[in-house]
C-alpha cells in the first residue's frame, strides 16, 4: 500500500521494548522472496533516528533524500560482496 511511517507513540513502544530499528519493507519483502524459493539477504538503511523527545514527522521525499545519500556507498558495498562470492 506504499510507505507508512511510525507516529511519535509507536517510537515510544518500541523503544520500550527494546526495538534499535524498525523496518518499513524489508519483512515483508523477504517473506515474498522465500515463498518464492530465493535466497535473501538482506540490508537496510536508518532514514530516520526517531529519538524520543526528538521526533519530526518525515516525510516521503526526505527517506528518498537518504536513500539518494547512501546508494554510492551501498553500490560499492554490494558490488565487494558479489565480486567476493564468485571468487
Amino acid at each position: 500500500a506504499g510507505p507508512t511511517y511510525e507516529t511519535p507513540s509507536e517510537y515510544g513502544y518500541f523503544g520500550r521494548i527494546g526495538a534499535d530499528a524498525v523496518g518499513m519493507s524489508t519483512t515483508p519483502e523477504t517473506i515474498v522472496a522465500v515463498h518464492a524459493c530465493l535466497k535473501v539477504f538482506g540490508i537496510s538503511v536508518i532514514s530516520d533516528m526517531g529519538v524520543e523527545g526528538q521526533i519530526v514527522e518525515i516525510s516521503h521525499e526526505e527517506v528518498q533524500e537518504v536513500a539518494k545519500e547512501v546508494s554510492p556507498k551501498l553500490d560499492i558495498l554490494f558490488k565487494g560482496i558479489i565480486k567476493k562470492i564468485h571468487s
